[in-house]
């Protein structure tokens, strides 16, 4: 097992915390019970991603797609147990209930999911609000009378 050490990384920036949270359980997972259903993430375009489950014998209404706080859960339940091994003379593909968990970015959401041939598609867009987004400044010549009246503004609607 890896261990990674963030305080360099702490003592240069502000507000990363959840970062080493997500470092944390990531690797305290375990391989073998994260590998099913086989998945893949893709990324589509600058701001699209989508994340594709293989759920082969899985119906839409066996499925639950779910976004709590910044989780993306994805569970499959099958409804009906078949409990004759008698019928099968080998079974290889799994039909056993699953639930993964995926980390999401505080601005991206899910807008969609779609069931087709045996593939589970998840849709997520990452949106940035106004405040978020890069703006530019404009430097002007002049007194830094600016600001003084600009507090002077703020000050008289206050009150």
């Amino acid at each position: 097992m890896f261990a990674f050490d963030f305080s360099p990384l702490f003592r240069s920036t502000v507000g990363f915390d959840r970062l080493a949270q997500i470092a944390e359980q990531v690797s305290r997972l375990d391989d073998s019970a994260t590998s099913y259903p086989p998945y893949n993430i893709e990324k589509s375009d600058e701001d699209s991603y989508r994340v594709t489950l293989a759920v082969a014998g899985f119906a839409d209404s066996e499925l639950a797609v779910e976004v709590k706080e910044n989780a993306l859960v994805i569970a499959g339940r099958k409804s009906e147990k078949n409990e004759s091994g008698d019928r099968y003379l080998h079974r290889g593909i799994a039909a056993r209930d699953f639930a993964r968990r995926f980390e999401i970015a505080d601005h991206v959401r899910v807008v969609g999911a779609t069931l087709e041939s045996g593939l589970l598609h998840v849709d997520l867009v990452r949106e940035l609000p106004e405040a978020k987004k890069p703006r530019r400044i404009v430097i002007t010549n002049g007194s830094p009378g600016l600001v003084d009246k600009a507090k002077k503004l703020i000050d008289t609607h206050a009150a």
